[in-house]
């Protein structure tokens, strides 16, 4: 792991949300790095905390929400103890760009595409702004920078894009709209929310050749949401494994993927088409934050599992020089 500064870093979250029938602890043990201009994929099935996750960091959680333990870093700061209003305007859609999960329902039908972008320049400023500026002037200098992302981004005659509504657009080009909306601040992570799950195939490999393309060229960090295995290992430099809210394994992709040292990591990569053997899946569900299994939560869906998974959640242990991982197998095999 780089020993500078991490752009991000998760440590030890825990995020509770109070409901009629109890307390649903929604993270738990939550641990999570991107470095400075690095791809970090966050994988794992529905129901894992994934998207409560990029809540957290974006600073948007339900009022129900609780953090009751642990921290989220960005550039040293601590983001959970941030004023509102530092969040709103320096860091949230500025420092920290965001790609929504569905490019159907995130852009606006009642407006043209150019004002939806324009009003997130018009609340965070663009790279370069001048204060002195007059509206006119700055309201120029922001379409011309629009324009120029919707060339970067591939949406074609972008100058009349601006002025079209988003019916007139594709599901792909949608995607791209939004693409180009979380960079029009200059960010220095973008945090993408399951960005191809609505599109097809075909789309998708574009989505995500445009996105390594754009980290590459602007040095920007990239937190990859998935629950696609196949997109994580084409995109990510690294990935974090999770399961029911918890941390179980993270290290550099090839690693994970070609020797995962966790039976949950091994279960979901070998749900994938291009490597399962037959229809199998994982047997049962993702339980029920409301309740957990104590100890590994993974127990009861695991075929090595023994009494002692369910003594006490497993600690992270060091299997590689960059690969950790939350399974009392690797105890055993005293790789601590």
């Amino acid at each position: 792991m780089n020993g500078s500064q991490a752009l991000l870093e998760v440590a030890s979250l825990r995020i509770s949300v109070r409901t009629d029938e109890g307390v649903a602890r929604i993270l738990d043990h939550v641990d999570l790095r991107v470095d400075p201009g690095s791809v970090v994929g966050i994988v794992g099935e529905s129901g894992c905390g994934k998207s409560t996750l990029v809540r957290a960091i974006l600073g948007i959680l339900p009022r129900a929400a609780r953090v009751e333990n642990g921290s989220i870093r960005f550039n040293g700061r601590d983001l959970l103890g941030m004023p509102a209003g530092e969040l709103q305007s320096r860091i949230r859609g500025r420092a920290i760009g965001f790609v929504p999960q569905d490019p159907y329902l995130a852009l606006n039908p009642m407006f043209r595409v150019g004002a939806q972008l324009m009003e997130i320049l018009r609340w965070h400023g663009a790279p370069g702004d001048d204060p002195g500026a007059s509206r006119s002037e700055r309201k120029r200098r922001h379409r011309a920078l629009l324009v120029e992302l919707l060339r970067r981004v591939q949406i074609p005659d972008p100058d009349q894009a601006l002025d079209r509504y988003p019916h007139e657009f594709s599901g792909g080009q949608r995607q791209r709209l939004l693409i180009a909306g979380a960079l029009a601040c200059g960010p220095q992570l973008v945090v993408a929310d399951e960005p191809t799950t609505a599109l097809d195939v075909t789309t998708q490999l574009q989505i995500l050749k445009l996105l390594r393309a754009l980290v590459d060229e602007r040095g920007l960090a990239l937190l990859f949401v998935s629950h696609d295995i196949g997109a994580v290992a084409q995109l990510c430099d690294r990935v974090s494994v999770m399961y029911a809210g918890q941390s179980v394994e993270s290290g550099l992709t090839r690693d994970v993927l070609d020797q995962p040292g966790h039976p949950y990591s091994s279960a979901l990569i070998a749900c994938h088409p291009d490597r399962s053997e037959g229809f199998r899946g994982i047997p049962g569900a993702v339980p029920s934050p409301l309740r957990p299994p104590s100890g590994c939560r993974f127990a009861p869906r695991c075929g090595s599992s023994s009494a002692r998974c369910s003594e006490a959640r497993p600690p992270s242990v060091r299997i590689a020089a960059d690969h950790t991982v939350n399974c009392v197998l690797q105890e055993v095999a005293g790789r601590v």
